[in-house]
């Protein structure tokens, strides 16, 4: 018995195994999808506008809106048909978004790329979810393997995807960038031959323990400490990030006069900031508590506008675009955490779906809002708006530190 037992475990870790395997390249596949819209939207947009340049972040705004769109959409499709063939539209949808933003640069149309931007951002959705799927899939002792070979993955898309704006993006050239999102086509189609031969499990809605107390309304969740401090340092990570990212490509390159390829670059190694730690962070968090790593995150936060208020030499973007990444890996999980302690497993659904809801309409507010305030206020604005920010969250973690230490006495 215990020999077939140990087959067992065996079958089914090779079997996770090779999930994992199919994910991880799917992953650094769609993965550049991100890199390659953020590095390009914004300067794509300044470039295809006629007067008013504080519209040139729209289309990473559209971008948002998409992925919150595409979270809710492979959500449905996973129940409706698996999740093995929801990736498979995932995937699809990339390269259509491809497709309509290398056609908008060809026509010039501002719009029509913000319209390909909401696309991409969607398949983006779908890709958020590559890692659950491949923890979903393994044995309990497995998950926290397989969920950090999905993060290499995306190390390898930090790299992968600025690389491909920088041979390919001016290809066409005069129609600049056009051969990027061109090049992203054959690269998400390719995705599509990884997730074929997956066997993943279906996906299920969280069952509900006999022993378990009745869940609480979502009104007395939400209003709980921990879930408010856990929700807004989590989502101001997230915004400030978003905020930063998309306003430093155009300032580099409108602003400063730095080629496109530099601030490519800049992204690159912000993208690395953010996925590198995280194989260290969940080690972090069980040493010493989600809530100093979130404060370490926001503190990191504060540097990179320090960095960025110094001055607007290439090392002070790049030196804040990677205190950046780093502040929203620290800040970002390290909340996600705080907010998963405060909920039970029966209730996880719903306040996950509050808490998302919230994330993506305010991160995607933050990336409308980066351009607007570019255009009217410069670069030193978009600094300035981290400090208080990220002191008010400071604040907050303080008093959840005191009422837990309170609690514990």
């Amino acid at each position: 018995m215990l020999v077939a037992a140990a087959q067992d475990i065996g079958t089914v870790l090779r079997e996770a195994r090779r999930n994992v395997l199919m994910l991880t390249v799917a992953q650094a596949l769609l993965g550049v999808v991100g890199p390659i819209s953020f590095a390009v939207g914004g300067v794509a947009g300044h470039q295809l506008l006629g007067d008013d340049k504080s519209l040139a972040t729209v289309p990473l705004f559209a971008y948002n809106v998409g992925m919150a769109l595409g979270v809710i959409l492979v959500a449905a499709l996973s129940r409706l048909v698996g999740r093995r063939f929801a990736f498979m539209v995932g995937a699809t949808i990339a390269a259509i978004g491809g497709m309509i933003t290398a056609a908008a640069l060809f026509r010039e149309s501002f719009w029509v790329f913000a319209a390909g931007q909401a696309v991409l951002g969607s398949s983006n959705g779908f890709t958020q979810k590559l890692r659950f799927a491949a923890a979903d899939a393994s044995p309990s002792f497995y998950k926290a393997r397989a969920i950090s070979w999905i993060l290499g993955g995306g190390i390898v898309s930090a790299v992968l995807g600025p690389q491909i704006v920088i041979f390919a993006g001016d290809y066409f050239a005069p129609v600049w960038f056009a051969g990027a999102f061109v090049a992203l086509i054959p690269v998400c189609l390719f995705a599509l031959f990884f997730f074929m031969p997956l066997r993943l499990p279906q996906a299920t809605t969280a069952s509900s323990v006999h022993a378990a107390p009745p869940a609480r309304s979502l009104r007395e969740i939400a209003g709980s400490q921990r879930f408010l401090t856990g929700m807004v340092c989590g989502i101001s990570s997230y915004a400030l990030m978003t905020f930063m990212m998309t306003g430093a490509p155009v300032a580099m390159v409108v602003g400063c006069g730095f080629s496109s390829d530099l601030a490519t670059l800049g992204i690159q190694w912000h993208v690395l900031a953010m996925f590198a730690p995280s194989f260290a962070t969940g080690w972090l968090i069980s040493r010493l508590g989600a809530e100093r790593v979130v404060a370490c995150g926001l503190m990191l936060l504060m540097g990179c506008a320090a960095v960025a208020h110094l001055g607007v030499a290439l090392w002070n973007f790049w030196g804040a675009l990677v205190l950046l990444g780093l502040g929203w890996n620290f800040g970002f999980i390290g909340a996600t955490a705080i907010v998963a302690q405060s909920y039970r497993p029966h209730e996880a659904d719903k306040v996950q779906g509050l808490h998302d809801v919230a994330l993506f309409s305010i991160v995607a507010g933050s990336s409308f809002a980066s351009g607007k305030v570019l255009a009217a206020y410069g670069w030193d604005m978009l600094n300035a708006v981290v400090w208080p920010v990220a002191g008010v969250c400071l604040v907050l973690l303080i008093l959840l530190m005191r009422a837990s230490k309170q609690a514990a006495a």
